[in-house]
């Protein structure tokens, strides 16, 4: 498993709490600053499931597991999974979906996940619950 996690610093943005809200929902193994398009972006890499432990456990805290599950699927395409989430909100250590343009004013954090198994992935993030309790757990996919 490899995701890639993209954030635009503003130029209103303090860096150090663009990078604080990215490390609250993802354990990055390589980060670097990278310009397009006349914009700043921090570009974070994260091999294997415990990079998104924080997502993982966020969703389990919070009980979305039923909203972050259509999120995640609604993401899914091929061996890839991709989603967003709030910046304000990961700064104040909170999983916020954004499922529209502009719904993060300061821009999204977009993590574009690459797997072998897609839906386990989304098994082991957000599993199906019935009456707000999970049915099942599914541990993390074996990394190579």
């Amino acid at each position: 498993m490899r995701a890639e996690v993209w954030v635009e610093v503003r130029p209103t943005e303090d860096e150090e709490k663009v990078r604080r809200a990215l490390s609250n929902v993802f354990i990055y193994d390589d980060l670097r600053v990278e310009e397009s398009e006349g914009k700043k972006y921090l570009v974070a890499l994260g091999l294997g499931f415990k990079s998104l432990i924080r997502v993982h456990n966020l969703i389990k805290e919070q009980g979305i597991e039923d909203s972050a599950r259509s999120v995640l699927i609604k993401g899914m395409e091929d061996n890839r999974v991709v989603f967003h989430l709030h910046k304000q909100a990961a700064y104040a250590g909170v999983l916020t979906f954004v499922t529209e343009e502009n719904e993060s004013p300061l821009g999204p954090i977009t993590f574009i996940v690459e797997t072998n198994d897609p839906r386990r992935l989304i098994d082991w993030l957000a599993p199906r619950t019935s009456r707000g309790r999970r049915l099942y757990e599914t541990p993390p996919p074996e990394d190579p």
